[in-house]
């Protein structure tokens, strides 16, 4: 049952964004492969979250656990991941396409992190999935949005600099996301919600920023 508790989120979030994909949906190899691509990154930044420990040492704290444990390698990663998927993939023909691969990319990541913490024997468990359902799996997805977003933006409207922010606001959401939740001190949790929120609703416009940019709209 665990299983399904972490995938179940998962799968929500990959079949509502196949559905915002109204216009030209991608092919279903396509999505799978960005699935895996996400899969096979949760162990690339394994990998390289242990060299980095190795050659750095350090002294956990929120801010260095944040912004460079995590979201540093992860976006990293990710992204290395999702160049390599849409830059010459010929199906990446209107600009949210750029949003709907980066997040298959995320979200496999988040299923496999999912896993590992959902059925973790001390800290596992129902209460663990439905916390990292609410919070965690949505977060991912929302970097994706973010990531692919700017991807687009450098692909389709000639913002070469989208290309650098393709990496530079999905870390730093990310890092900040991390901030918060690790944070002790007084109003760390309420700016966690504040910044969530924010997150949300910027994400869900530039969601309707690249639909409404589509080129086969008019076509419908």
């Amino acid at each position: 049952m665990y299983l399904q508790a972490a995938t179940a989120p998962i799968v929500i979030g990959l079949f509502y964004l196949y559905l915002r994909d109204c216009y030209e949906k991608e092919p279903w190899k396509m999505l799978l492969w960005g699935v895996l691509f996400g899969i096979y990154t949760t162990f690339v930044i394994y990998g390289v979250g242990l060299w980095l420990e190795r050659l750095l040492p350090h002294i956990e704290t929120p801010w260095y656990t944040a912004f460079i444990s995590s979201a540093l390698i992860e976006e990293g990663v990710k992204l290395l991941f999702a160049a390599a998927l849409i830059t010459h993939n010929r199906n990446y023909n209107e600009p949210f396409d750029g949003i709907v691969y980066c997040v298959f990319i995320s979200l496999g990541f988040a299923w496999l992190e999912n896993l590992v913490y959902v059925t973790h024997p001390l800290w596992g468990g129902y209460g663990t999935a439905l916390a990292r359902a609410v919070v965690s799996v949505p977060g991912h997805a929302l970097f994706g949005i973010q990531m692919g977003y700017w991807f687009s933006q450098a692909r389709f409207f000639s913002h070469k600099a989208g290309y650098i922010f393709s990496f530079i606001v999905p870390y730093l959401c990310h890092g900040a996301y991390n901030y918060f939740l690790l944070a002790k001190w007084n109003g760390a949790n309420l700016c966690f919600w504040a910044f969530f929120i924010l997150l949300w609703i910027d994400s869900f416009r530039k969601m309707r920023i690249l639909l409404a940019c589509s080129p086969f709209r008019t076509k419908k």
